[in-house]
């Protein structure tokens, strides 16, 4: 192993990373922040590397928290009495500003405030007008946030078309996704960065399906976190997101972004408690209200939705570039010190699914640890004793069964016997998987050289050699 160094930031960086990555010298300012506002994961010697489950806060976002509400009052704002107004405006200061964060001109782009990027999506498809005429196409590598949309056109008797992936790399061809738009239109749904293997899908697929006639949905929430997206130049219809994955605080607000005109021919299903203008009870009738209001059900979370402004100030003084750096160069790492585990025999100790370089992807990294037989070790031993040594990672399939399923090798010829399972483990039996899912390290704003290394010491050091002891561990859920 190469010679390493004890810097000032702390953990020790092996030499041959930083020649070969030499941009990580540029993301110096990050280290300082872990040692500042992020100090509590060392505090706790904690190794965290679940980024794409959720972003981490900064200490300077929870004090600027603690301190509105100190200092404020606010109340419900549907109302016009002054502490209702207090909350009206710092809402609506926090929507511009993400529409700043995307470029969208406010003229076309336009904000719902959501419980998470789930709850965005399922506005899209509750209010998409379905039909025998305009059919959904998917990508095979979706968020089941996004793959539940497909029922929402299965009641309107539209049809669902999947666009496949490609094995072992699991993207999609611009191709297949030309093929499956032709001859329909409809909605196109997928996301910018896959949140099983990293895959970054072309932002120029926005155009192509537009082109071709199909409304267009942007599952943004695992790209935001290390990259920009301008809508000014890229022009989805609908895209959705959710704030902690980019910056850890707050939790519950997520968002739809919609271009107006899009959003305006949504039609919901119902209508609640400050959606509408008005309401009959004996005439049972209803207007709803114009715009984000008619989208945004109940009472927003008014006491959290400022959080995002300061947080997405907090990255921008950071530097979306910079995130997107670092990240870069320790996912090139890490994959690179993956493919170096090797057991006493040479056997290889680890299975990386999707793509093994850093080009066209994100610092999202799904593998599985492998036996010197060639066995697939169970994620949950990883997930057991990862927790136990201090390590946040990932295990399972993601809420992506379709990156899953390719990953992993299912086989479709028994999808009909599905009809009798009532278990997981009864599940991966029928469909013939080796386990449950894949193990997930993924890199984010507060991620150091040091976190890399302590990830590849517990792989080598649990597994290299060893046939880990399934017994007792309990049953999937």
């Amino acid at each position: 192993m190469a010679a390493d160094r004890t810097g000032p930031q702390g953990p020790s960086e092996p030499l041959d990373f930083l020649r070969r990555y030499p941009d990580y010298e540029r993301t110096r300012t990050l280290d300082r922040l872990r040692a500042t506002e992020y100090d509590y994961l060392d505090e706790h010697g904690h190794t965290y590397l679940d980024y794409t489950g959720s972003g981490l806060a900064a200490r300077a976002q929870l004090r600027a928290h603690q301190e509105r509400l100190r200092d404020g009052v606010f109340g419900n704002p549907h109302s016009v009495n002054p502490t209702s107004l207090a909350s009206t405006g710092l809402v609506e200061s926090a929507r511009a500003r993400v529409l700043r964060h995307f470029g969208a001109d406010p003229a076309e782009y336009a904000v719902v405030f959501t419980a998470n990027a789930t709850a965005a999506a399922r506005l899209v498809g509750e209010g998409y007008r379905f039909g025998p005429r305009r059919r959904l196409v998917l990508t095979s590598d979706n968020h089941n946030s996004i793959n539940g949309v497909r029922e929402f056109a299965r009641a309107r008797h539209a049809r669902t078309t999947y666009v496949p992936l490609r094995v072992p790399d699991l993207r999609v061809s611009t191709e297949a996704v030309d093929d499956a738009l032709r001859g329909g239109r409809g909605l196109f749904a997928y996301p910018a960065q896959s949140n099983f293997t990293g895959v970054r899908h072309p932002l120029e697929w926005v155009d192509l399906a537009r082109r071709r006639g199909y409304d267009v949905l942007l599952d943004a929430a695992a790209f935001l976190p290390t990259n920009p997206l301008d809508l000014a130049v890229v022009k989805p219809d609908f895209v959705v997101a959710s704030w902690y994955k980019v910056f850890g605080y707050p939790t519950g607000v997520g968002c739809l972004v919609a271009r107006r005109e899009a959003l305006a021919r949504l039609r919901r299903p119902w209508f609640s408690g400050g959606t509408i203008t008005a309401v009959g009870v004996r005439a049972r009738w209803h207007a709803m209200a114009e715009g984000v209001e008619a989208f945004e059900d109940g009472t927003v979370n008014f006491l959290s939705i400022p959080d995002v402004e300061v947080g997405l100030e907090w990255v921008s003084g950071i530097g979306v570039d910079t995130i997107g750096a670092r990240v870069r160069t320790l996912t090139g790492w890490f994959l690179e010190r993956l493919e170096g585990l090797r057991h006493s025999g040479g056997e290889p100790m680890v299975r990386i699914y999707g793509p093994s370089e850093v080009r066209g992807r994100g610092g999202t990294v799904a593998f599985n640890v492998l036996t010197p037989a060639g066995g697939v070790v169970d994620e949950r031993v990883v997930a057991v004793e990862s927790a136990a040594a201090g390590i946040s990672l990932r295990t399972g399939c993601f809420c992506n069964p379709g990156a899953g399923e390719d990953a992993l090798g299912v086989d479709v010829r028994s999808v009909r016997r599905l009809r009798k399972v009532r278990t997981l483990d009864e599940y991966l039996g029928v469909v013939g998987l080796p386990t449950g899912g894949a193990v997930r390290v993924s890199f984010g704003v507060a991620s150091t050289i040091g976190d890399v290394e302590r990830a590849v010491a517990f792989l080598e050091g649990a597994y290299r050699d060893r046939v880990p002891d399934v017994d007792g561990l309990r049953p999937r859920r």
